[in-house]
């Protein structure tokens, strides 16, 4: 099987199949990434992620790791749908914001395991580049460097905000816990549960 740094030299250099076995390859994290943030939207979403990926194929480094840069992609397509849907352009603070405050209203949040529910159900409350970090980097398992990367941030300020994310994450489990017995199980292996809530994704 070839690895992406293979594929992306041969669809940049004109192989179409290349190019769709990529695309396909990376589909998932794609779909998962908007999954917990917009349900009804992640369609439409993961649709526009994969065409400027498509749009883009000529500019990807060769170097560079073709997950993270495709996240980077979905980032921004996310980022753009919540401004266009709030009208007002650059001024959203996704440092601030939520999902549950940018989608107000009942979670479409589905999990068979209450753990997975309650990391889920955090993950909303806190502030939207919060979530994404923690997904960047303990779901699709980037290194700091590559998060650094699509945020434009130096990677030491990824880790001091995966700590003040972490944290944040926490707290919202502790607020949203049904029973301490959850909260402590969850709490105890986070990194383990963080996985257990991907492999949900992924199955669902």
């Amino acid at each position: 099987m070839l690895d992406d740094h293979a594929l992306l030299t041969a669809w940049q250099g004109g192989d179409e199949r290349a190019g769709r076995t990529l695309v396909e390859r990376h589909y998932e994290a794609v779909a998962r990434f908007f999954v917990t943030k917009d349900r009804a939207g992640a369609p439409d979403l993961i649709q526009q992620t994969l065409v400027k990926l498509v749009e883009a194929a000529p500019r990807i480094p060769g170097d560079c790791n073709v997950r993270a840069y495709v996240l980077g992609i979905a980032r921004h397509v996310l980022y753009d749908h919540f401004r266009a849907a709030y009208q007002v352009g650059a001024r959203l603070e996704f440092g601030e914001r939520s999902v549950a405050d940018l989608q107000p209203g009942p979670s479409s949040v589905i999990a068979r395991e209450q753990q997975t529910r309650l990391l889920l159900l955090a993950l909303r409350q806190i502030p939207l580049e919060s979530q994404v970090l923690v997904e960047l980097y303990y779901w699709e398992e980037l290194t700091a460097r590559e998060v650094a990367d699509i945020f434009e941030i130096p990677e030491g300020t990824v880790r001091t905000r995966l700590r003040r994310a972490r944290h944040l994450l926490e707290q919202a489990m502790t607020r949203l816990a049904e029973t301490p017995d959850v909260l402590t199980s969850t709490l105890a292996d986070l990194d383990a549960w963080a996985l257990r809530v991907r492999d949900e994704l992924r199955s669902a």
